[in-house]
């Protein structure tokens, strides 16, 4: 599949709803993939605050649920949405449940491992993947990188624009 940029991806949502990132063509995305019973899971706080301050620039803000690591994400859709609003208060968007990594990778994680390479490819849960305007893969980040780091702020700079208290 030769993908011209993110936004030649779909999911569905956790609500089974169709989810096509080309709706979000022209703003800066920010592609999480997430997991409810990981020692990562409080990012969601953090990623919840870069939605609210940051989602009247633009950005957005995306969790993709996957259960492809240390089988921290086993629940259904209903389950995966009630956790994340009753404990975080998520309200951007988050996809259906879907494989992250390997040959049942979906397409836009295979595509981001394409654009950043080897080490781009999610080995646990919460890398983070920066997406340009125009679609294209600006940086990632690991899972140890929290949402208020000082290198994923700069990040979002580049690509949202100026933001509040940078």
């Amino acid at each position: 599949m030769a993908a011209e940029n993110a936004f030649s991806f779909g999911f569905h949502t956790l609500f089974g709803d169709p989810l096509d990132l080309s709706r979000f063509s022209g703003r800066p995305m920010l592609i999480v993939n997430t997991a409810s019973k990981c020692g990562f899971t409080p990012q969601y706080k953090g990623l919840q605050t870069l939605w609210q301050e940051l989602e009247p620039r633009g950005l957005v803000v995306l969790g993709v649920p996957s259960n492809d690591f240390g089988n921290q994400e086993p629940d259904d859709a209903a389950t995966i949405g009630a956790f994340c609003e009753r404990n975080y208060g998520v309200g951007f968007p988050i996809t259906e449940k879907v494989h992250v990594r390997g040959g049942a990778a979906h397409p836009l994680f295979r595509w981001l491992g394409e654009q950043g390479g080897v080490l781009s490819r999610p080995r646990w849960n919460f890398y983070k993947y920066l997406i340009r305007r125009d679609g294209t893969l600006d940086s990632w980040f690991t899972s140890i990188t929290p949402p208020g780091a000082a290198r994923l702020q700069r990040g979002l700079r580049r690509i949202v624009g100026d933001m509040p208290g940078g």
